[in-house]
């Protein structure tokens, strides 16, 4: 079942639901677009039919926040839970190390990617891996691309930011099983930035965590008060 936040059709899928379709496609040798839609994302695509149509044609949407959690309870169609894209991909390691799943990191800094897949392994060693940075040009891209059709990977991890990354898995969709945008998650799995602890992300506030820790984040998050209100009038006329 999809819910609809501001135009975009959110899955209300669990994180363990999430996780079963994710396996699912994979052993059926079908292709998964996955989009893990943020406030900002979604209010985004309010100006951006692009963007709106690129990730309502995906095949998996999912409430990446407790801003979108909110959002779908507001308006009287909730989902299960928040599913973040760091949150996703954690969940999806231990059965991608049960599977052997072959597993590709694409994104972040030259040597970030490397040292996020190395700590992975680290726990789960069944994942087969490959990597490679986010700031390639045009010229690299096509070495790239093939790197990643020869390494042929179940998964794809797509960390170039929102909304690129979306972009580019919809423009690659032949190069995995599976293919996620996760943002930022790739420093979190190296170790460069600190998650907010467990205490914090349970009282829902992981992105105020974020803010205190990263302060030139503020611009993003003045995204926040306009999406409330946006669903807040999206309440009203409905």
């Amino acid at each position: 079942m999809r819910v609809n936040v501001l135009g975009i059709t959110i899955d209300s899928y669990s994180m363990q639901e999430a996780v079963a379709e994710i396996r699912k496609a994979i052993e059926g040798q079908l292709r998964m677009r996955v989009v893990t839609a943020n406030p900002e994302m979604i209010y985004e695509s309010g100006k951006n039919s692009r963007l709106r149509e690129l990730i309502n044609s995906a095949d998996l949407v999912t409430p990446d926040g407790i801003g979108v959690v909110w959002a779908a309870a507001r308006l009287g169609t909730p989902v299960q839970e928040r599913v973040t894209g760091i949150d996703l991909v954690q969940s999806l390691f231990p059965v991608a190390d049960q599977q052997k799943w072959r597993i590709f990191f694409l994104g972040g800094k030259p040597g970030v990617a490397l040292q996020a897949a190395r700590q992975v392994a680290l726990k789960y060693p069944g994942i087969v891996w490959e990597e490679s940075h986010g700031y390639f040009n045009e010229e690299e891209e096509v070495c790239l691309l093939e790197k990643i059709s020869t390494f042929q990977p179940d998964i794809l991890l797509v960390g170039l930011g929102a909304p690129r990354q979306e972009y580019w898995n919809a423009e690659h969709p032949e190069l995995a099983r599976v293919s996620i945008g996760v943002g930022g998650s790739f420093d979190a799995l190296a170790g460069i930035v600190d998650r907010a602890p467990r205490r914090i992300q349970e009282l829902k506030l992981e992105w105020l965590y974020r803010l205190w820790k990263e302060p030139w984040r503020w611009k993003r998050q003045t995204v926040l008060p306009r999406f409330v209100i946006k669903v807040l009038w999206q309440k009203i006329i409905t």
